[in-house]
């Protein structure tokens, strides 16, 4: 039996839904009136949410489908899952039970080892169901009130072991990709004075689903601020998404490491755009701007609506086709190498389906929006006005403070008042029509072998 049993309609609207409503909604100081929580935590607290410093909100605004799951954005229960559609109606028979001939074995074997080396009441706390709710209950803000298994509190030994997990799950430059946000989301914390416990590199959880199996199904997740990796594991199948990935600031010195993060995001979405010929962009290109928060994908949008928009793969010349297979491959390429390879393949297969859209300019260093949708794969990037950073990115101070209310970057919040910048991005990995969570594969699994 897991520790766990998923949320019923009468727990949705338990203490920890509350609080994360209230903290999006109202910030931190309805959050420290319920918990009397203070700034002040260290990173080897408990994991309830803390306040930020200066009166901050703590995360960013949640509404729409930004990253956070906030005001007038709910959590979808997994049974109701359904998956991104164009119109509500899910294309039927994309996703199939088969071998992919890439071992799953080290993999069970690194998730066991992690899970053997917690104590029972760790390993009780981050084990659920494998159709529990808490596959759905992710979220980007930095204050949203997670469960499992907090890597701040377990000891160095056992943290190894979850990056070692990572690790497997993971390509190299995914791991690093992960690790380099959890980094800078510190220098964040840092960088506004400290002593928070959600801005630094130990407040990111682990959660299960299942058993680990090489036959089986099961998953995990890994999820923080900025990062929530959804791992679903079916035999040799692997499914990575929902995932999300972003940070604030995008380019930073930590602890001596010079971090750059979504280089290599900017610069394919920028050489697709650029690609194109007038007639293309006339479709690809939107007249509108891009705004300060325009991903739709984002948490609490299990079950979105969204419209094919931009230019096809059916009319695109080769070149421009490699280009945004090589685009789609930088995402996908955070997956681990043979599995990686399996989605590329399932992505080409269906590229002529594949629609490339853009907002905003096309500079180097413009802030611009771009989405990548096909039936079996929906890509954003978003670059966004900073929240909470505002000063040299070279080293991190309390002068450093993004409280200022000021426009420009760093003003207002990030809630309309800022300024989009490439200091700030967003970006979030699909599988539409079921896909998700494993979640048509799961169902095939049951229907057939039970």
């Amino acid at each position: 039996m897991h520790g766990h049993r998923p949320r019923t309609p009468e727990t949705e609207r338990s203490r920890r839904w509350f609080m994360n409503k209230a903290l999006l909604a109202g910030g931190v100081a309805a959050m420290a009136t319920m918990t009397g929580c203070s700034s002040s935590s260290s990173d080897t607290a408990s994991s309830g949410s803390s306040a930020a410093p200066g009166g901050m909100p703590s995360g960013g605004p949640g509404g729409g489908g930004g990253g956070g799951m906030g005001p007038g954005v709910s959590q979808t229960k997994y049974a109701d899952v359904v998956g991104v559609t164009t119109d509500g109606e899910v294309v039927e028979d994309l996703y199939s039970i088969h071998s992919t001939d890439v071992s799953t074995d080290a993999l069970v074997k690194a998730a066991q080892a992690f899970l053997d080396g917690l104590s029972t009441k760790e390993r009780t706390s981050c084990t659920f169901d494998i159709d529990a709710d808490e596959w759905t209950a992710w979220s980007n803000v930095d204050g949203y009130d997670r469960k499992g298994v907090r890597m701040g509190d377990l000891t160095e030994k056992q943290r190894d072991l979850g990056y070692a997990l990572l690790g497997r799950a993971l390509s190299a430059d995914g791991l690093a990709r992960t690790r380099g946000i959890m980094k800078l989301n510190a220098f964040l914390g840092d960088s506004n004075g400290g002593n928070q416990k959600t801005l630094t590199e130990g407040h990111y959880f682990f959660t299960f689903m299942g058993t680990p199996s090489t036959t089986k199904p099961w998953g995990f997740q890994y999820e923080g601020h900025h990062v929530a990796i959804n791992y679903f594991v079916l035999g040799d199948q692997v499914v990575m998404t929902p995932t999300f990935m972003g940070s604030e600031p995008t380019t930073a010195t930590y602890k001596g490491e010079k971090i750059t993060l979504f280089r290599p995001e900017t610069k394919a979405g920028l050489a697709m755009v650029r690609s194109l010929t007038a007639a293309q962009r006339a479709k690809a290109v939107s007249s509108q701007s891009n705004g300060n928060e325009d991903m739709k994908a984002g948490a609490g949008q299990d079950n979105l609506k969204l419209a094919y928009e931009g230019v096809p793969g059916s009319g695109l010349g080769s070149a421009q086709r490699k280009k945004l297979l090589d685009l789609v491959g930088v995402y996908v390429g955070y997956l681990d190498e043979g599995h990686a390879e399996v989605k590329m393949s399932e992505v080409e297969e269906y590229l002529d389906d594949t629609y490339f859209f853009w907002m905003g300019e096309t500079e180097d260093d413009s802030a611009f929006y771009y989405r990548v949708h096909s039936p079996v794969v929906l890509i954003e990037y978003d670059a966004q006005a900073p929240l909470f950073y505002k000063g040299d990115t070279t080293s991190a101070s309390p002068s450093a403070s993004a409280s200022s209310d000021g426009g420009g970057p760093g003003g207002g919040m990030g809630m309309g008042g800022g300024t989009p910048s490439q200091e700030h991005i967003h970006t979030i990995v699909r599988t539409p029509n079921g896909g998700d969570y494993g979640v048509d594969l799961l169902k095939l699994h049951l229907e057939n072998d039970h």
